[in-house]
């Protein structure tokens, strides 16, 4: 059964603990159903670079589908070694969503050169693992993978959506005592991945630093709101209209980013940029309902003329009460930028009197 551990689970355990200090720990990617856009995301890690961070985690990548010249028989041997208990396997990282269709069977998804589904694979290597990790929110929760009708029964290795469950089940704990590691993003980011596997070479993650849904808090206690370049104008609920505007994206452009877990704006990607950087509303691609959205993503669903969906934690009459407010107090400068694609009147600076110096 998923979840049941190996007879000599705590002999090795207690080896492990012992060696801790200079042991250096294996990691096994496998591929499952997505796009492969988390390991593109990935292989373009910067401050440190993967090959930089896993050095520093002590890590040995013993297969991964983008950096390994080994495969077909190689690749079966490797994974008969780690089930026969020959060869460690300290970390299991698993990229896209588990297909278990058609009828439970998961035979929609097959190992290749061995007729055995994927599925069945990582309910064999999960209890063996130290840690498990699901890489990106197809793994953690079905993801887009998962939407809609979802014909390939398509699920997370803990959760089914926003639901306990998916591959593993609720009570799964891998050998360290975790539960699955949800490293959630549509595509997750990339410093993401690096810190988290930097923190469990070092055993320095603990069931604390998870969240609810599994996911390490270092992003997750963080709102994507957080560090958006465009606050000024959602403080006063200058909005923008159309795609490319330079106003807040929530009113109209279908923006979450008030509601959705992540660090994404105070964590550029490649130390540049962000969806909402980049013109895009917030999607929420973090979170366990991804994809399954009411409204399509460029359009922010209301009743009686106020969102759906209000920022974390604030009731309805507050948010009517202070966009008024705020929108009454506008500066024209910012009524103005947020209806242009460039900045049409830049922010005036004190002069005279008012700067503390003579005129």
């Amino acid at each position: 059964m998923p979840g049941d551990l190996p007879p000599d689970a705590s002999g090795i355990a207690a080896r492990e603990a012992a060696d801790e200090p200079a042991r250096r720990h294996t990691l096994l990617w496998l591929q499952s159903g997505g796009c492969g856009g988390c390991s593109m995301s990935l292989l373009n890690a910067d401050s440190p670079d993967l090959f930089a961070a896993l050095d520093l985690g002590r890590i040995d990548v013993l297969a991964h589908p983008s950096l390994c010249e080994a495969s077909g028989e190689d690749h079966h041997a490797l994974i008969a070694g780690i089930l026969a208990g020959r060869q460690p396997l300290d970390i299991l990282c698993v990229e896209g969503a588990i297909l278990r269709g058609p009828s439970g069977t998961g035979r929609f998804h097959l190992q290749p050169g061995t007729g055995k589904p994927v599925m069945r694979l990582v309910e064999e290597l999960a209890p063996i693992a130290r840690h498990v990790v699901a890489i990106g929110s197809c793994t953690a929760f079905g993801g887009v993978s998962a939407a809609g009708d979802n014909v390939t029964e398509a699920c997370g290795l803990a959760f089914d959506g926003a639901e306990p469950g998916g591959l593993l089940g609720p009570a799964f704990r891998s050998r360290s005592g975790l539960p699955p590691i949800s490293i959630a993003g549509c595509p997750t980011h990339p410093g993401w991945i690096v810190e988290t596997l930097v923190q469990l070479g070092h055993g320095t993650l603990g069931a604390s630093d998870l969240d609810a849904f599994g996911r390490p808090r270092f992003y997750a206690d963080h709102l994507v709101h957080h560090g958006c370049t465009r606050n000024e104008f959602y403080e006063y609920k200058a909005s923008a209209k159309e795609p490319g505007q330079l106003g807040c994206l929530m009113e109209h452009m279908g923006c979450i980013g008030t509601q959705v877990h992540g660090d994404c704006n105070m964590r550029a990607w490649n130390g540049e940029g962000s969806c909402i950087r980049g013109g895009y509303p917030c999607i929420g691609c973090t979170e366990p309902r991804f994809g399954e959205r009411e409204a399509p993503f460029l359009e922010t669903p209301k009743r009686g003329g106020i969102p759906v969906g209000l920022p974390t934690d604030m009731p309805k009459a507050w948010f009517v009460a202070l966009a008024s407010l705020a929108k009454a107090a506008t500066p024209e400068r910012l009524r103005r930028n947020a209806l242009a694609e460039r900045i049409a009147v830049p922010p005036g600076g004190l002069s005279g009197k008012e700067s503390g110096k003579p005129k």
